[in-house]
């Protein structure tokens, strides 16, 4: 099959530091050729996959994140070769759907984000412009507020397990890993660590003016050298080292996320997971199994003890059986049939 992926542009696929969708869309996008197909990744030129890459910035213009003109250029560049491929996959957004109405290509658009408020209100407007719109969620929880969306398939997000070796032993920290913003609830896990008396660290995404103004105001005056600790924006390898030592990792969202790879990361590394139950989190983790979900933010210190009991190699080993590449290359697959007429 000749396969197009279509990859958000502001990060290289895979990313430097921060970029959950550029991991799926690159670990996609190698399986899919591993699987003998050929694939052609749109994305920055800075880049590495196994696929043919295609790009029309040289460098991943983060600098200039969410300017129309950029997604514009660089959904384009993939939709005027569409006549070479058998389907398309866009995993870039909504800009990508709307322009992909104009070509005669099946294309298949992978929502990465949440549909609540005007996002799935936009979707809804796409596909009644466009009737051949197919959509694939993440989650059945994403779905959630609007279920009659032409959705194609539901199929969750992956890892490659050999970037995320597991060390058995707990851990003298509570880590959190997302970005600085009051939906992923860094100074909710702030709480939970003066709570305890347990050290934390935080580490993730704090580049935008909201990002900055929420960290200075909310989880700046907590820090303590030994005890609250922000240890900025960390490569894959460092965010690898900060799992495999944490005694748990927190997951404090108020928002209805949309998957949280964050939480099948810490169970690669056979490390427990604290989340409140919120989004695709009930979907994601097995309580008492995999990980303990609270229904309040309030809870989430008291949870540290059932956390402590779960086995760290039951963590792993469910989590590569259910969230394993191969599984995830094989339902794209199916997904990509099914949209081909016949």
């Amino acid at each position: 099959m000749r396969i197009a992926v279509l990859s958000p542009v502001w990060f290289p696929a895979p990313p430097t530091g921060y970029g959950g969708i550029e991991w799926i869309v690159s670990l996609l996008a190698d399986g899919l050729v591993e699987a003998g197909h050929d694939v052609t990744l749109f994305a920055s030129g800075d880049s590495r996959t196994k696929a043919k890459l295609a790009s029309i910035y040289d460098v991943a213009p983060s600098a200039d994140i969410g300017l129309s003109r950029v997604e514009v250029r660089h959904a384009l560049a993939c939709f005027e070769r569409a006549h070479e491929f058998d389907v398309i996959n866009d995993h870039s957004g909504q800009t990508a759907a709307v322009i992909a109405g104009a070509i005669d290509t099946p294309t298949v658009h992978t929502v990465h984000g949440p549909l609540l408020g005007e996002p799935g209100e936009v979707y809804e407007q796409i596909a009644r412009v466009s009737p051949r719109t197919r959509l694939i969620s993440i989650s059945m929880n994403q779905r959630a507020d609007h279920p009659e969306l032409p959705w194609l398939a539901n199929i969750p997000n992956a890892l490659d397990f050999s970037l995320y070796p597991a060390t058995p032993h707990r851990g003298d920290y509570l880590l959190y890993l997302g970005r600085m913003t009051p939906e992923k609830g860094a100074h909710r896990a702030v709480a939970v660590a003066i709570e305890t008396g347990v050290p934390l660290k935080l580490a993730g995404k704090r580049r935008e003016p909201a990002e900055h103004h929420y960290f200075n105001e909310f989880v700046a005056p907590h820090l303590r050298d030994g005890l609250i600790e922000y240890v900025g924006e960390v490569t894959h390898g460092e965010k690898v080292e900060l799992l495999q030592d944490a005694r748990a990792t927190l997951f404090p969202i108020d928002w209805e996320e949309p998957f949280g790879l964050v939480l099948i990361e810490s169970m690669a590394c056979g490390t427990p997971v604290i989340a409140t139950r919120r989004g695709s989190v009930p979907e994601v983790l097995e309580h008492g199994r995999t990980g303990v979900i609270v229904d309040d933010v309030s809870e989430m210190a008291g949870a540290l003890a059932a956390a402590d009991t779960l086995d760290p190699l039951e963590l792993r080993r469910v989590a590569a059986e259910r969230f394993s590449k191969a599984r995830m290359v094989e339902d794209y697959l199916a997904a990509y049939e099914a949209a081909i007429p016949r």
